[in-house]
């Protein structure tokens, strides 16, 4: 099996200790509705771990400003971002001297059962990675996986972050579905190593990480 990185998304309280963890990316979410909504000061963490800021339907600027205050890494997109706005972004990015240099888009598309991938066409050629979650009443941390026989149909040669409900009783599906020819870059965790929103049961996660 090949090695699969591993994002642990919704950072809020006990950062510091899953830092220690040396995960490949920390999700920092930037979205008022959530309950993992972040808005204090990261601590300085291992050169080794990617900042990934999550944000819905967020201004450029808004954007922008965090990408500078918390010098993010990645930029996460779960709303309903368009192709040209995924662009302005890139320009953004790409093109401000103010902003560090090679900054990652994920562009987020939540699955349930079934699930249309021509709609990605427009998004690839802008956009460095997707990332499946499960549709759900939430923006993420809904708590369980969507139907992952849909990705059978996934053409694209484009890697993905798999998401959505994972869990430590996904593992023996994880490692099945990670022996197949799917471009998997990554799996993302979030409500289901947590004991309350935003505090991460470290436990739980230490099993995760010597079971992959």
């Amino acid at each position: 099996m090949n090695r699969i990185k591993l994002k642990i998304c919704g950072m809020k309280h006990n950062l510091e200790e899953v830092s220690q963890l040396k995960p490949d990316y920390l999700g920092f979410i930037f979205y008022d509705k959530s309950p993992r909504s972040f808005e204090g000061d990261i601590p300085n963490l291992d050169s080794s771990i990617s900042r990934v800021g999550v944000f819905v339907n967020a201004s450029l600027e808004k954007i922008s400003e965090k990408i500078k205050r918390y010098k993010l890494d990645v930029i996460q997109l779960h709303g309903n971002e368009t192709p040209s706005f995924c662009n302005e972004l890139s320009l953004l990015v790409g093109n401000a001297s103010n902003l560090p240099g090679t900054i990652e888009i994920w562009k987020v598309f939540s699955i349930k059962d079934s699930f249309n991938f021509n709609q990605l066409a427009a998004y690839e050629p802008i956009v460095d990675k997707f990332l499946f979650d499960t549709k759900g009443k939430e923006k993420g941390g809904n708590g369980y996986v969507f139907d992952w026989n849909v990705l059978k149909d996934y053409a694209s040669g484009k890697p993905f972050i798999l998401s959505g409900g994972i869990g430590l009783e996904e593992i023996p599906a994880l490692k099945t579905i990670l022996e197949t020819e799917l471009p998997i870059h990554a799996i993302d965790v979030n409500s289901k190593f947590e004991s309350s929103p935003g505090f991460k049961n470290i436990h739980d996660l230490k099993k995760l990480i010597d079971e992959l």
